[in-house]
């Protein structure tokens, strides 16, 4: 049972034009239904467009924060949703890039899916780490020092990755085991 689970607890969920939809709202409700408040980060305020498969717009989501805005110790956790377009775009912003380092740096659990773990790579988190995704990450993540496995979920330190929107129930569920968890630091050495 999650209800409650996440009670008082503030995951940041990264993410930019282009998110798959399905991959930004299913960890968000599950989060938010274990009690947890969630805050949308982005590169600019306003609004991102959601997609679905990368080719068809779905809903706009209001940003609740940028990431020059964020402060990682007001937060207990993050979410990298996938989609192809919309982590490009982040790993493209020194700025998202060192909010998301900063969250690992701080013993943060983090939960990426799909495409989400290229921040993963991008900032040197992957290095050491037995971490899954989508398959056409593999290269770059084992280039980037990670074991890649095709497991429908993995975690290491803290670190949960899946694979595509068909992992979603076990993704889930694992990202709340996480943030309930907490501080991660100690694992991390």
């Amino acid at each position: 049972m999650t209800q409650g689970r996440l009670q008082g607890k503030t995951i940041a969920i990264l993410a930019a034009d282009g998110v798959e939809e399905i991959e930004l709202l299913s960890p968000r409700e599950a989060v938010e239904g274990a009690g947890a408040t969630t805050h949308l980060i982005s590169l600019e305020s306003g609004e991102i467009q959601s997609m679905k498969d990368d080719m068809e717009p779905q809903g706009k989501y209001p940003v609740d924060k940028e990431v020059v805005e964020v402060n990682v110790n007001e937060y207990d956790g993050l979410l990298l949703p996938g989609g192809t377009v919309n982590p490009d775009k982040l790993r493209l912003s020194p700025d998202a890039m060192r909010m998301v380092r900063a969250f690992y740096d701080a013993g943060k659990p983090i939960g990426a899916i799909c495409h989400g773990p290229w921040s993963l790579s991008e900032t040197g988190i992957a290095q050491g780490l037995r971490l899954t995704s989508w398959p056409s990450l593999r290269h770059e993540l084992t280039l980037a020092g990670a074991e890649w496995v095709d497991e429908e979920v993995v975690t290491d330190r803290g670190v949960v990755t899946s694979r595509n929107p068909g992992d979603l129930p076990a993704f889930n569920a694992k990202v709340i085991e996480e943030f309930a968890e907490g501080d991660h630091s100690a694992r991390r050495k």
